[in-house]
């Protein structure tokens, strides 16, 4: 256990947007707003330069929007940070496209502080997927036009299989370990294992490809 704080960067074209989020997550312990970006380069930019463990990002901003921010820094950094979209309407294409630009999660402008802050741990914690059932709602609906299956889906183990549709639940590693009677380390290995097979970089894009692939739809 750690007593370093979580460090976030927040990324939207409106300062009062910017101002009410720091609030909330100041007031918070273990959480340190270090940084804020009002464009899309601009979050690229500071995101390089001070290296926070979660961005909270706008989806539409000028000069560059939230989905190619999002790809930048997950593209150029050896250790980029967790990305949550922050956005108005959750059915959104513009979110789902963030979502498959690698962006961990998304959260709704009009979340509660307790939501904001529970959202900022989860991902940092990155052991479950982030409000599963909007994410799932999300990907079933945009994922239908672009449904080819993919050859990985042929790679994964039974076990594979089900660890991936308990992560589209949004099952935490150890719930996955009871519902499946094996040890947290058997679980970790699992998900090592689908990721890998899957070429996603955490939970969300896993599902987002398993949508995708059509493996959900026997789920």
């Amino acid at each position: 256990m750690t007593d370093t704080p979580l460090r976030i960067v927040l990324a939207d074209d409106e300062r009062m947007v910017r101002t009410a989020l720091r609030v909330i997550l100041t007031a918070e312990p273990g959480l340190e707003v270090v940084g804020e970006a009002a464009t899309g380069a601009e979050a690229v930019s500071v995101v390089r330069e001070l290296r926070p463990d979660v961005v909270l990002m706008d989806v539409r901003m000028p000069e560059v929007d939230g989905i190619r921010a999002t790809e930048q820094i997950l593209q150029t950094m050896a250790e980029p940070p967790r990305v949550v979209v922050v956005t108005t309407f959750e059915n959104d294409a513009y979110v789902y496209e963030a979502l498959r630009a690698g962006a961990s999660g998304f959260l709704l402008k009009r979340a509660d502080a307790d939501a904001l802050v529970q959202a900022v741990r989860l991902v940092a914690r990155s052991d479950s997927l982030l409000f599963p059932a909007a994410v799932r709602a999300l990907a079933d609906e945009h994922a239908r036009a672009t449904t080819v299956r993919a050859p990985w889906v042929a790679r994964l183990t039974g076990r594979e299989s089900e660890v991936l549709r308990l992560m589209a639940a949004g099952l935490t590693n150890a719930e996955i370990a009871g519902r499946m009677e094996v040890g947290p380390a058997t679980v970790k290995t699992h998900v090592a294992a689908v990721l890998a097979k899957t070429g996603a970089r955490d939970r969300t894009q896993a599902v987002i490809a398993a949508y995708e692939a059509g493996f959900m739809k026997n789920a």
